[in-house]
């Protein structure tokens, strides 16, 4: 897995706050995951937060989600789950601490789920990563074929948004992020029908051209000197191709 940019763990305060009762229901690595790289975002799909118990509470009386027999828990029962995350569409991924059972609620859909996971012997940082490509095989009924990689809410990362506009002899965006790849090989590369990613060390955060948008380029990168530093040098490059900043952090 690859670590944009440098973690943040867990501070030991708050991992003493986390009830025992609760977290023997976690999923495998959960804990130890967030304890290694802290809260963020995995493969640009799954926001991994610490528990939260308070969230889901007024969604027992909301009415959003159909209950029958087949339902892991009653509506009565989603103010006793506990948040342990959300995807980026507002999916909740929780845990339901009085059966012991792992909860989907889908955002845009009308039953709430059980996950079922396969018993893991092992148990490490690297194990929940795993646990979260099964559960999106589950959900989805596809796997990620794409590298993974997890993105650490720092508190300390900047942006600039760019924009390329249209022109009868004006770069596409694909064209512009294999220029880029070329001009400044990343160190990781993560490319679908609707985006690319260019993922630098060095910048502590990425380059991401928005294909779906066809026009917006996006640079996320941390403070420190040498990221500044980075950031100057991409900065420059993509307006010499045409882009045209609309939103700079500075």
């Amino acid at each position: 897995m690859y670590l944009v940019s440098r973690p943040k763990p867990l501070p030991e305060g708050i991992n003493r706050t986390i009830a025992e009762e609760v977290a023997a229901c976690f999923p495998p690595g959960y804990l130890r995951f967030l304890r290694s790289f802290g809260e963020g975002t995995y493969s640009g799909w799954m926001n991994v937060q610490l528990p939260d118990p308070e969230v889901l509470k007024p969604f027992a009386e909301y009415g959003l989600w159909e209950h029958d027999a087949d339902s892991p828990i009653t509506e009565r029962q989603i103010g006793e789950c506990v948040a342990i995350g959300t995807t980026v569409d507002g999916d909740f991924l929780a845990v339901h601490p009085p059966t012991a059972g792992l909860i989907w609620l889908p955002r845009h859909g009308e039953q709430v789920t059980a996950v079922s996971l396969r018993a893991r012997e092992q148990e490490d940082e690297r194990t929940y990563a795993s646990v979260l490509d099964e559960i999106y095989r589950q959900v989805y009924g596809c796997g990620r074929e794409r590298a993974a990689y997890y993105e650490p809410w720092t508190g300390t990362r900047s942006h600039l948004f760019l924009r390329l506009p249209p022109g009868l002899d004006q770069l596409s965006l694909p064209d512009l992020s294999g220029m880029c790849r070329a001009a400044f090989p990343p160190d990781l590369s993560v490319e679908t029908d609707y985006s690319c990613h260019l993922f630098y060390q060095t910048l502590g955060g990425y380059v991401r051209f928005n294909y779906a948008n066809k026009q917006e380029v996006a640079v996320m990168y941390e403070q420190d000197a040498p990221a500044q530093e980075a950031f100057a040098a991409i900065r420059q490059w993509l307006v010499s191709k045409g882009c045209e900043p609309y939103s700079d952090s500075r």
